[in-house]
């Protein structure tokens, strides 16, 4: 495996599975693949979940780590070709990547969208760089459009809970303050739809999201309806994805406090499991007594990012 960034890129997610349940029973197992190997973790926007993770996974595999903050310990980089640089960015992507990439073995890349440009957000402008001038293996820790290292952490998740063979499971939509990128919802779905579940995803109208991701899973705007029977309850907002209104990309919609993930949601559930990736807004996306339950898996799934990065980071090691 070269690059990270989709469902199929890891392959057949039964096989990935059942390495993630090995790995997580012995760490360590695989800590000879790093051994005098570097991974260089970059960062163009905050991480709490992904960069303790992250780095955990590569000690695991005996992998020496690098992190570079962009936005704080280097300078100030243009991503964009034909610019002429009297501004405040001092060095330009395209010298940087090499450089970088000569430090190292691996690159993790982990960059936002900006939600004012669909076209440059959905063609993953700075992912698709260190791709291409790297030279290196290159993953992503959350990129414009996709977060596949916590979809894959999600479906661990679910693996490990599920009660039946073929669980339902809903992703909705919730309420939040501030406008979100479509990142973890995206591969959430993505990644749901090549697993063995009956997803289910709910929204108010204007929030769909691109078919790429989404495909022809089942979209019900009646909240209390696509909860009725579920088995695991994914929430998470996400901003307008532009695909039915291509005029109010990267806009909130809506902030309608009945999509607020309550006792009263959960009640027509089949008794679920509710899941977040984290940080929550509580009593915005969910409600306290709903993320405090005996059936709230949050902790479990976070802890399982470092078991999808060890996995992920694995292959990639294997395959050099």
């Amino acid at each position: 495996m070269h690059t990270f960034l989709h469902a199929s890129d890891i392959g057949p997610l039964d096989v990935a599975l059942a390495e993630a349940a090995a790995i997580k029973a012995d760490r360590y197992r695989f800590e000879h693949l790093g051994h005098h190997r570097t991974a260089l973790l970059i960062f163009f926007n905050n991480s709490l979940r992904t960069r303790l993770s992250t780095q955990k996974a590569a000690r695991n595999l005996g992998l020496d780590v690098v992190v570079l903050d962009v936005n704080q310990g280097a300078w100030k980089l243009e991503t964009e070709r034909g610019v002429v640089m009297d501004g405040d960015k001092s060095e330009h992507l395209l010298e940087a990547i090499p450089v970088m990439a000569s430090y190292c073995d691996l690159i993790g890349v982990r960059t936002f969208a900006g939600l004012t440009d669909r076209d440059a957000d959905y063609a993953e402008n700075i992912l698709s760089q260190f791709i291409r001038y790297s030279g290196k293996p290159v993953f992503s820790m959350e990129s414009a459009t996709a977060h596949p290292l916590q979809a894959f952490a999600d479906l661990i998740t679910i693996n490990e809970h599920k009660e039946k063979q073929r669980p339902k499971v809903v992703l909705t939509w919730a309420p939040h303050p501030r406008a979100l990128p479509q990142a973890v919802p995206n591969s959430f779905a993505e990644w749901m739809r090549a697993a063995d579940v009956d997803l289910v995803v709910t929204h108010p109208e204007g929030y769909e999201l691109d078919p790429l991701f989404v495909g022809d899973a089942r979209v019900e705007h009646d909240q209390m309806k696509a909860f009725e029977g579920a088995d695991f309850v994914y929430a998470k907002n996400w901003s307008c994805p532009g695909v039915t209104r291509p005029e109010a990309y990267g806009q909130i919609l809506s902030t309608d406090r009945s999509w607020t993930v309550g006792e009263a949601h959960m009640a027509v559930t089949n008794n679920a499991h509710f899941m977040h990736c984290l940080p929550v807004r509580r009593n915005m996306i969910v409600t306290d007594e709903v993320i405090e339950s005996p059936r709230s898996l949050v902790i479990p799934e976070a802890a399982n990012r470092e078991i999808s990065a060890t996995v992920v980071l694995k292959r990639m090691l294997e395959a050099m």
